[in-house]
């Protein structure tokens, strides 16, 4: 895969994210019980086994910081949740094996049988880098905060979704309530978008806090932070009340974390070889040509799927285009070849989408065998729904191509691919590539016939801020159900939120995914993975259930 290449896919997903985000209100994230891939809680880089030692400082160098923006409670952008999740703690915390939601500023937490009601119980001894102690009125204040940030929470807009009030019941207890079902909110309590910050923080407006005036609870304190450029952060003394997920329960082995943002991949992965940095962390997969060199000068390849949405294509079911009929649709599941794409875009051995969920993501239900590559199957449903094949390749019905637009805001060798793969079963794919400002507005207009959406959370109810009409009003939701079937979609989500009982959410989820899938309301095309190469003098590297990093356990070879 040429530099190239990467650099465009690069800059198509970077500008996706953005769309992405904008067309789903600037939306959601969830909660649940699945599984991971590669390195869950506690990968390593360098040999494992030795005995953590103090000191050093970590060197990490990311690909860009497209927000700007460092608030917890704001921020969407990837590489600055990891850096968060290190400054504040959240009421609880997930496994990223397992999906459970364990204990961390709450000892332990109740439900009533509607999950509209949710009583924590705190931790004592807890303090924010101000020395001001965690408490009820603490816990209130940040909620309520985040609540009232609105849409400048892109996420927190979601995870709040609901948010009626949170009492303070005791100094060491706190009720938050709902005005409807909200069994995802447990698992939002384990994100960074919720992690609660010390009460001066919400004094300082949403810009400020942006721009680096925010003090958490957590193992290090964040010294400064200039967009796209450096961040610091240093070791908390004192600091005793992490996860129970994390073997070290007391302060950091490392002095602090220096952040450096480098946008070349061959500079990044040079930096890492010469010993500049410890750890180079794109946002795209280390490509495979890369892994092989990096591993050659020692570094190790930390890889864990991101939760959430995989990356989808979303139809436009309106009525009078193609894909309003189901059978087209199914022909285009049979007609895009999901293990060639992830091969040929990536790696031999990449996972290839199975479901509108990725791999790691709680709930996650494997749907492959009705994703299966069928272009023989395809054309059958094409000529069942009259789409004859014409002298030129392509089908025809009535004198009219079937022809269908997809819209971005930037092109990728995936859209190609896509392209060539659909060509081979008579359609025409046509790529129109749009300025960012009007992407959303053309949306909106219906003129087009699929669209792309992703997003990151560990919880299958993030699916509902990208296609639940009773959720978004995003152009991706209104346009993929016809009535009846939204109004089954949200049915299931609906019921997905309403308990908080494993089996029961597992149920309702499958039933989701299946019906997606039946329906061809969503077109998975691939899973998303986080990739990290890690110098063999770094230690106890791991990834969060978000696959964002966790540095309690980290430590530096001397």
């Amino acid at each position: 895969m040429s530099t190239s290449y990467r650099h465009r896919t690069r800059r198509r997903l970077a500008a996706a994210a953005v769309s992405v985000l904008a067309a789903v209100t600037l939306a959601a994230c969830g909660s649940g019980s699945g599984g991971g891939s590669g390195s869950d809680a506690a990968g390593s880089g360098g040999s494992d086994g030795g005995t953590p030692v103090s000191g050093g400082r970590l060197k990490i160098a990311f690909w860009n910081d497209l927000q700007g923006c460092i608030d917890p409670n704001q921020v969407y952008w990837i590489e600055s949740r990891s850096l968060d999740r290190n400054i504040a703690d959240s009421l609880t915390d997930q496994d990223p094996k397992t999906g459970k939601i364990v204990p961390w500023l709450a000892t332990s937490w109740t439900s009533n049988a509607q999950a509209t009601e949710f009583t924590f119980k705190l931790r004592s001894g807890v303090t924010f880098s101000d020395g001001t102690k965690l408490d009820a009125t603490a816990v209130k204040t940040a909620f309520d905060a985040t609540h009232d940030l609105g849409a400048r929470s892109t996420l927190g807009l979601t995870y709040l979704a609901g948010y009626k009030s949170t009492t303070v019941v005791d100094p060491s207890t706190v009720k938050v309530d709902f005005s409807k079902p909200s069994a995802g909110f447990l698992q939002a309590t384990s994100t960074t978008t919720l992690a609660i910050l010390s009460p001066a923080t919400y004094k300082e407006t949403p810009e400020a806090r942006c721009a680096g005036k925010i003090v958490g609870s957590g193992l290090f304190t964040l010294d400064s932070y200039s967009t796209a450029k450096s961040a610091k952060l240093t070791r908390r003394a004192g600091y005793a009340w992490p996860s129970l997920l994390v073997t070290n329960k007391g302060v950091a082995h490392l002095d602090g974390i220096d952040v450096s943002y480098i946008s070349e991949d061959s500079v990044r992965n040079g930096s890492l070889q010469n010993g500049s940095i410890d750890v180079a962390w794109p946002r795209q997969p280390i490509t495979s040509a890369d892994q092989e060199v990096l591993k050659s000068s020692g570094a190790t390849i930390e890889t864990r799927a991101l939760p959430g949405i995989s990356g989808l294509l979303l139809p436009n079911v309106s009525a009078g285009r193609p894909l309003s009929d189901l059978g087209v649709r199914k022909a285009l599941l049979k007609g895009i070849d999901l293990a060639t794409y992830a091969k040929t875009l990536y790696w031999d051995g990449y996972p290839v989408a199975k479901s509108p969920l990725t791999s790691s993501t709680p709930y996650f239900t494997d749907e492959s065998a009705k994703l299966a590559y069928d272009p023989t199957g395809a054309g059958k449903l094409l000529d069942g729904a009259g789409w004859k094949l014409g002298s030129d390749g392509y089908r025809h019905s009535g004198g009219k191509k079937l022809t269908l637009t997809y819209v971005s805001s930037a092109p990728s060798p995936g859209d190609q691919l896509v392209q060539d793969q659909l060509k081979k079963i008579g359609i025409d794919y046509e790529i129109k590539i749009v300025p960012q400002a009007q992407l959303v507005p053309l949306g909106n207009s219906g003129n087009y016939d699929l669209t792309g959406s992703y997003l990151t959370r560990a919880d299958p109810s993030v699916l509902g801020s990208s296609i639940d009409q009773a959720a978004t009003k995003a152009y991706g939701a209104k346009f993929s159900q016809d009535p009846a079937t939204a109004a089954k979609v949200s049915a299931l989500f609906a019921t997905g939120q309403s308990t908080v009982d494993p089996t029961r959410r597992a149920a309702a989820y499958k039933e989701l995914q299946d019906y997606l899938i039946d329906n061809v309301v969503t077109l998975p095309l691939y899973d998303r993975l986080q990739t990290a190469a890690i110098s063999k003098k770094v230690h106890g590297f791991a990834f969060t259930s978000e696959s964002f990093l966790r540095a309690n356990d980290i430590y530096l070879s001397k």
